[in-house]
């Protein structure tokens, strides 16, 4: 199986090749998805293995919990927990990818701690920039619509060079990011690499990446629940998708703010 630069999945051993499954004894079809959306309907829980189902109602569950706290952090104008809240969410997933947790609980809680992060920083920009939120919101929905359609239609086939072509280019704007991170302690507005033009050009370049690193975990998973692995997978494969989205939603909302700032 191929790799994905999303950390979480890549930390994952069940998610390598090779990793045991019920389906590793033959070929995998060339057609993402169309296998698992034919094949019998059936639960994990039914079934003792993950699938594409459980997958995305176990997605669905981690972004309500994040939705509920955001809202509530929203609503009681807790925005001073957000950078706290934003560490913590860090480590908590660093601890999840390190350790390969599947644990429902912790994956939960991360949803939770997330949701703080995110309800305080979209109070944050809306009240620079009424309105934000909602054009966020709605980007972030409207590019994982046609990621995964174009996915689902093999308009884009995860091959091995497509996999380090994505890999690499996220690994190069990670340690860019962590400069820009660095510099910013000493000089202000680090590198300028969130201002004007440039700012600009940076936040299309991560919303991309983003989004191909989505395509990578769609195929990632629906592979995962071909080969049968674990029902407890499904929560760490949910995990992982909730961290990429996050991940989009924010540089979605920083570009609008770029655009619609002075």
């Amino acid at each position: 199986m191929r790799s994905s630069s999303n950390p979480a999945l890549t930390r994952s051993p069940s998610f390598a090749r090779g990793a045991g499954g019920a389906a590793d004894a033959g070929p995998v079809s060339v057609d993402p998805l169309e296998q698992a959306y034919r094949a019998p309907s059936a639960t994990a829980r039914q079934t003792g293995r993950m699938s594409v189902e459980s997958v995305v109602e176990r997605t669905a569950v981690l972004l309500g919990v994040a939705a509920l706290t955001g809202a509530a952090t929203w609503v009681f104008d807790l925005g001073a927990l957000a950078f706290p809240a934003g560490l913590v969410g860090l480590v908590l997933a660093l601890v999840i990818i390190f350790k390969r947790l599947t644990n429902p609980g912790l994956i939960l809680a991360y949803a939770a701690i997330e949701g703080v992060f995110l309800g305080g920083v979209s109070r944050f920009f809306e009240t620079a920039y009424p309105g934000i939120v909602v054009q966020a919101v709605l980007g972030t929905a409207g590019v994982t619509a046609v990621m995964l359609a174009l996915y689902r239609s093999g308009r884009i086939r995860v091959t091995p060079q497509f996999t380090k072509m994505v890999v690499g280019a996220t690994m190069g704007f990670l340690v860019l990011v962590l400069a820009n991170l660095v510099v910013g302690f000493f000089t202000e507005g680090g590198l300028g690499l969130r201002e004007g033009p440039l700012g600009i050009l940076v936040g299309v370049v991560a919303i991309g990446l983003a989004s191909l690193n989505l395509v990578l975990d769609f195929d990632l998973v629906e592979q995962g629940a071909r080969r049968g692995l674990p029902e407890r997978e499904g929560w760490f494969a949910a995990f992982a998708i909730l961290v990429t989205l996050v991940w989009l939603y924010v540089e979605i909302l920083r570009l609008l703010a770029i655009l619609r700032g002075d």
